[in-house]
Parts: structure tokens; sequence; C-alpha cells
């Protein structure tokens, strides 16, 4: 069948792109690989009727969508699984070996979500707003919030080693 083939196609180019981004936006591989497969079930499903031009758009669009959604259950927030229990951390210390990864997912969802589109999936003020349906000017500012965020975890000679 054509559409199984076009849409096989788009998987094998897109998914790893697509489950980077789904973890940059949530923080865990496992949650990113089940957000990848909620996009892509959603996205087959409304595969006749995406425009060939926009399908990455769409794609994203919905991976956004699906981590917001994901997001917002509740036993989400009330369980977190760690590897080991964290030593108890001394009030205003910064750990050495934070890195980018870690430094965002201590960020807001929405600040880390806009962070993300904006810097990582390189969108416009414009598009990540149209994206998660909010104004330019609270993109703006959840840019300008994570960014100052993420100095202030990585220390400001991570920007400025980069310009």
């Amino acid at each position: 069948m054509e559409r199984d083939r076009e849409f096989g196609e788009f998987v094998d180019a897109r998914a790893l792109v697509m489950r980077r981004t789904a973890y940059l936006l949530c923080g865990d591989w496992h949650r990113a690989e089940d957000l990848v497969q909620t996009a892509l079930t959603k996205l087959y499903v409304a595969w006749p009727r995406v425009r060939r031009h926009s399908v990455d758009a769409y794609a994203r669009k919905v991976l956004v969508r699906a981590a917001i959604d994901e997001g917002r259950r509740g036993f989400r927030r009330r369980e977190t699984v760690v590897d080991s229990v964290p030593d108890s951390p001394v009030p205003g210390a910064v750990p050495a070996d934070l890195d980018v990864r870690r430094a965002l997912a201590m960020l807001p969802s929405g600040q880390r979500t806009v962070v993300v589109l904006r810097y990582w999936e390189d969108l416009s003020v414009t598009e990540t707003a149209r994206l998660l349906g909010r104004t330019e000017g609270t993109v703006k500012s959840q840019a300008a919030k994570g960014l100052a965020a993420l100095r202030a975890l990585l220390g400001r000679h991570v920007f400025e080693e980069q310009r």
C-alpha cells in the first residue's frame, strides 16, 4: 500500500530526530520513546490528510502536544523513578558535573519546551507561539527565563565560549 510505504519512509528518516526532541522535552529516554510512539500513531491516522510539504511541522506539533498532554497527567508529578537516592543538596551549590541535559530537565516544562523548540528545533518566535498556542510575548519571556536559568545552572562561561 502506498500510504504505508510513504509513512515508513518518513519514520525511517525522522524517528531518531523526533526521539531526541522528545527526550529534550521530557528528560527521560523511556518517556521520549512513548511520546514518539504516541505521535507516530496519531500521525499515521492523519497521514492521508497531511500535506507532504509540511509533514515535519505537523509531526513536531503532534509530538509537542503529546508531551504537554502527558505532562499534565497527575501520576507523573507524584512519582519519579531514580537510579539512586540523591544526597541532600547544599543550598546554593551548583554541581560541577551538571550537563546541559540535566540542566534542561531542571527547567519548568513551559520554559523547557520553548527553549527546545527555539534553540534545538531552530523555530522562530512566531512558529513556536503558533505551535504552542501561546502569544509571541509569552514565548519570548519563557525563552528569556529559560536561558537565564540555564546560565545560572551551568555558569556564564558555557554560553560565552559558544560565541
